[in-house]
Order: C-alpha cells, then structure tokens, then sequence
C-alpha cells in the first residue's frame, strides 16, 4: 500500500516548488516533510524529486501525483456520505487547454466549474495538436485537444470549431502582401507562431496558394502577445476571430485574405473515472462550447 500522507508531502513541494514552501503550507517542518519524502523513496527504491529549483517530479513521481489526484477526487464525492472533509484538503483536477481557448471561451467553463465549489483546477498549457499526449502519459485527467484520436480510459466528445484569420497590421498588409498571399510573399513576410509545435501559418497558407514556406519566424507563446504584436506591425499570424474582430472593426489590424478563414476542430477528451468533478467539468466545457465555438 502507497503511504498517501507522504505522496501528499511529494505533491505539496512539486505545488510549492521547494521542501521549505511545502512545509510551510503542511504546517510542519522543512526536517518533517524531509523524512517523510526520503522514507516513501526508500520504501519504493527509486527517487521521486528531483531536488533542483524548483522542485520536479521524476517520471515515477509523476505518475504517482497523478494516482493521487485520481484518489483525493474519488474521496471528495464519498465525503459527504461520510460527514467528513476530503482528505489532504481542496482536490485538484488537472487538465491540459490549448491557450487561445483558455484566452477566448475556456473561461466561461472554468468560472461555471469554480462556481460549483470543492475542487481546485490545475490547467497545464499545450498546444492544441498536443494535449492529448499530455492524457496518454497520465499527467491530466482531461484535455481540450485538435486531436480526435483514441485514448485509453477516455471519451471523446467534440465541441466545435475555433475560427482563425490571418491578421497584420493595415502598413505590413500594404508592404508585404499588396497583392494578396502568394508563396513569393510568403517567403519573405516575417511571421508570428507561438512555439515550434504551432503549425496554423504553415496550414493557412498551404490552403490559400498551395505553399507551406514561411519567412523569418518570430516565436511568441502567448495570445494576448500575439495579438499585440500583430497590430505593432512585426509580422502576420493566424488570429482568434473573436479576439481579432473588434480590432479589425477598428482598422487597427487587416486581414490578409479577406473571409478567408481556418476552422480548427476541437474536441473534449476526458477520464472515465467515476468523479463528480469529471462530470461536472464535462457539462460546463460542453456548455460553454455551445455558446462560443463554430
């Protein structure tokens, strides 16, 4: 049997980021959750932290948080039966979301959610293509994710499409593209992409004139950056539609090829864990999908 207080001690300074943090937030001391970490590694005989800053989980402890978020939710629903708190606290449920989702409709989900009450979320940020690995290796236990594949344990539910445009300050749209995209264009406008996994230029413009060619990459991981920095004028890039709508109104940003527009399919992989967090996670992703989403 696992010693679930000290997998608590593990999952505390992986939270906290160090021994000395966790222990405060335990009320016990540095020496305390020391002993009860060294005492759970040697009982398993493989290390669980690794003791940089901050503090990482190994691959073991890794999977053994994510066992113990399984735990502590089940425990949450049994807890009002018994009259008791769940024990170790609030749980969490993790779960991956690619980040233009959590800047456009994402939020609407999570504010429902919190407003339910009893359990803390821990989103982790991939891209969209990518968050599903993250189900696969047992690192979350739900994902909004582009990719409709099969995972073990999970269901897949489909949300709908977030709509991009391909957006550039109205002064880079006349110096680059005066004529519209084309490849020889393309190869020389410099772009916007979020990281090297973002594949959304590439696509875009495969669809518009055949060519996937890029010019000069600048990389920017985050949404809100991403829209600010279009409309300074450094480069072009694939925009949320919503976010991107009331500056093209505006004439602060153009788009390149006017209607034309990339839908990306997303779709809600979940744990079947029998959780009512799960459950209640599920309704308002769905629900806020349905208002917001293609």
């Amino acid at each position: 049997m696992l010693d679930y207080p000290a997998l608590g001690a593990v999952a505390a300074i992986v939270r906290e980021g160090s021994f000395e943090r966790a222990a405060g937030a335990l009320g016990i001391t540095p020496s305390a959750i020391s002993q009860r970490v060294r005492g759970l590694e040697e009982r398993l005989g493989a290390i669980l932290i690794i003791r940089t800053q901050p503090c990482q989980p190994t691959d073991l402890g890794r999977t053994l948080l994510a066992h113990l978020d399984k735990v502590r939710l089940l425990e949450a629903d049994l807890a009002p039966a018994l009259g008791i708190g769940p024990a170790g606290g609030m749980p969490t449920l993790r779960m991956a979301v690619n980040a233009d989702s959590l800047a456009t409709w994402f939020p609407a989900a999570a504010a429902g959610f919190g407003r339910d009450g009893g359990v803390s979320l821990d989103l982790i940020l991939d891209d969209e293509g990518h968050t599903a690995d993250r189900l696969r290796s047992g690192e979350v236990l739900a994902a909004v994710t582009a990719d409709p594949g099969p995972v073990p344990g999970c269901r897949t539910l489909p949300l709908g499409a977030l709509r991009y445009a391909a957006c550039a300050s109205p002064a880079f749209v006349a110096r680059h593209f005066p004529h519209g995209m084309d490849a020889a264009a393309l190869a020389l406008a410099p772009v916007l992409r979020f990281n090297h996994q973002d594949r959304l230029q590439a696509r875009f413009a495969a669809m518009v004139c055949g060519s996937e060619a890029l010019g000069p990459v600048h990389a920017v991981p985050s949404t809100h950056a991403f829209l600010d920095l279009a409309i300074a004028g450094l480069a072009w890039g694939l925009q949320p539609v919503d976010l991107a709508a009331p500056h093209l109104a505006a004439g602060r940003l153009a788009e390149i090829e006017p209607g034309r527009l990339l839908d990306v399919d997303l779709f809600w992989t979940v744990s079947r864990l029998p959780s009512a967090a799960l459950t209640g996670l599920t309704k308002h992703v769905r629900a806020a999908a349905r208002e917001r989403l293609r």
